[in-house]
């Protein structure tokens, strides 16, 4: 065990040794893969990812945490805990999804806007289900308390919108970052019943922003989808998002993503909701890294996040961080988990909450005091009750505070009993349609001759003045592309058309992989139009909210059986 060896290239626990004992080797060893992190990587075929991420977690001083990053983590903690403590204690009998036994997430979540900003991402869209929303919303999202207590009441809205339950409701804030002094937006969409829908429907807004943006490598806008253990696994629309991920029309360049796993599905124990060892293992198909990190363990899992971030913003590619930590109620937080888990919730009453057991690391190491953590908690609880008593004085609820993605004047500027012309000028028909029936010069790009003859027929329709479907459609998009609208049009076979009868994109006969696009090149000023074949699911409700005045989509979905739930 004494015995000295030299350490290989390919691990990271010397340090700056270049050998160690057989002890030490296997102390160090034990440490890294046998703590609070498990971390796998061993499926990826990308070498410098991998390498990456043994760094991060094989250094020495990988766990090292500054005195001033410990106190922060702390009253992160505080506020989580006393968050979820104060709705109980006030709506006991409201279904509120507790984060209770996962509160930690908010100390995760912070920790990847905080060290976002430094990496120069300006937006970040989450996507979340029901467990822990409101505490995440409030804590992340910086919703006003207010506003959310005045969700608990009876009372109507103002607005003419229409509303949801309160944790289905979405949010957005400009935010500026205490500890980087950098501004941030972060926003999260709206959560309907349908577990696991605004998935994708966050990737394709994370898609369109970056378009918007000119962010074509995804530097400045990413997605956080925060999933629960039992769905992750147990939806279809799970695997449809992560098959998207690194197709190059609808890649979002990495999206992080976080499984709130409190190793339950409302009252099924995983051994009959999965046939896989994790709820983690779909995100193997697209080579994404999976962290699990113990959420009792609030340093490991600051620590987790910021890995995740750091390597999601240098190799662009989704990345999983599984919390395995519980849930100490029922599933709605009001109903009883001892009727099915008598043995598993026996354990869970005897757990200590994360913040007391933080709170006795800090004080054991000296980093903080008793005086320090009960004037964060007093600093909190009086914070909770100022914003309780001016939700009291909230006579009706204000619907349009509660919108992901405003569409600020759309609506003000339009006038419902007026319809504008929607015609357009005989010489832009002619332009457009003399551009889609004239093919590229034969010297230059081979097309097949069945599409010349097409577009020999087009030519002679055009003449004689008549327009069929295909040529009906050309004129639409080419008239949008001409007034700047862009166009977004995905589908399993859009480019060609499902009855060979669009042919929007050529293919070289004599050169593989060569393309014509036809509608690209018809007028010097025009806007894009973005049109991709695609899998059996495709980006349309997410993109379809970021710009509406800017923006058409359209979708094929002849195949698609989930239509638009499952459309990013």
């Amino acid at each position: 065990m004494d015995m000295t060896f030299e350490l290989p290239d390919r691990t990271f626990i010397g340090g700056k040794e270049t050998s160690l004992t057989l002890r030490e080797i296997i102390r160090r060893l034990e440490t890294v893969y046998c703590g609070s992190i498990g971390i796998e990587y061993m499926h990826m075929y990308d070498i410098d990812a991998v390498t990456f991420l043994r760094e991060k977690i094989e250094k020495p001083d990988a766990f090292d945490i500054t005195h001033e990053h410990k106190r922060v983590i702390m009253r992160r903690l505080i506020k989580s805990v006393l968050l979820e403590k104060y709705f109980a204690v006030k709506w006991p009998a409201d279904k509120r999804f507790s984060l209770e036994g996962g509160e930690s997430m908010i100390v995760m979540l912070e920790e990847i806007v905080d060290t976002s900003t430094q990496l120069g991402v300006h937006s970040i869209v989450m996507a979340m289900q029901h467990r822990g929303r409101l505490n995440v919303m409030v804590n992340v999202g910086r919703k006003q308390l207010v506003d959310v207590f005045a969700q608990f009441k009876h009372i109507e809205p103002k607005d003419s919108f229409s509303g949801d339950v309160k944790d289905h409701l979405g949010t957005y804030i400009h935010r500026i970052i205490r500890h980087t002094y950098k501004y941030i937006k972060v926003s999260m969409s709206p959560n309907p019943y349908h577990l696991e829908v605004s998935a994708p429907v966050v990737c394709g807004k994370v898609r369109a922003e970056q378009f918007w943006r000119g962010d074509s490598h995804g530097d400045k806008v990413m997605a956080i989808i925060v999933h629960g253990d039992a769905a992750m696994c147990g939806q279809g629309i799970v695997y449809e998002t992560f098959s998207l991920s690194n197709l190059p029309a609808f890649t979002t360049h990495g999206a992080i993503h976080i499984i709130c796993n409190n190793q339950i599905g409302y009252t099924t124990d995983p051994r009959f909701s999965r046939s896989s060892p994790y709820c983690s293992d779909i995100a193997k198909m697209i080579d994404a890294p999976v962290l699990h990190v113990n959420g009792d363990d609030a340093e490991a899992v600051a620590y987790a996040a910021r890995v995740a971030i750091e390597f999601r913003c240098k190799f662009k590619k989704d990345i999983i961080l599984d919390l395995v930590c519980y849930r100490r109620h029922g599933h709605s937080s009001e109903d009883e988990p001892m009727f099915t888990q008598p043995f598993m919730y026996k354990k869970i009453r005897t757990l200590k909450t994360v913040d007391l057991i933080y709170a006795d690391k800090l004080k054991a190491e000296g980093m903080a005091t008793d005086a320090d953590i009960e004037g964060w908690q007093k600093e909190y609880k009086d914070t909770l009750i100022k914003h309780f008593e001016l939700a009291k004085k909230v006579a009706k609820l204000t619907i349009t505070d509660w919108i992901d993605t405003p569409w600020t004047g759309f609506f003000e500027s339009v006038d419902p009993n007026k319809i504008k012309e929607t015609g357009i000028p005989l010489k832009s028909i002619n332009t457009i349609a003399n551009h889609f029936t004239t093919p590229p010069e034969p010297w230059a790009f081979e097309i097949h001759k069945g599409v010349a003859r097409i577009l020999k027929n087009r030519e002679k329709m055009v003449k004689d003045g008549i327009a069929d479907w295909p040529m009906g459609e050309a004129l639409a998009y080419g008239s949008l592309l001409r007034d700047n609208v862009h166009i977004r049009f995905t589908g399993e076979d859009v480019e060609r058309g499902t009855m060979a009868h669009r042919h929007h994109v050529y293919h070289h006969q004599g050169v593989d992989g060569a393309t014509f696009r036809v509608l690209d090149t018809l007028y010097p000023d025009q806007a894009r139009y973005d049109l991709h074949n695609s899998s059996l699911s495709e980006f349309v409700a997410g993109t379809s909210g970021t710009q509406p005045a800017h923006d058409i989509l359209i979708l094929f979905a002849r195949i698609h059986q989930g239509y638009q739930p499952n459309i990013p």
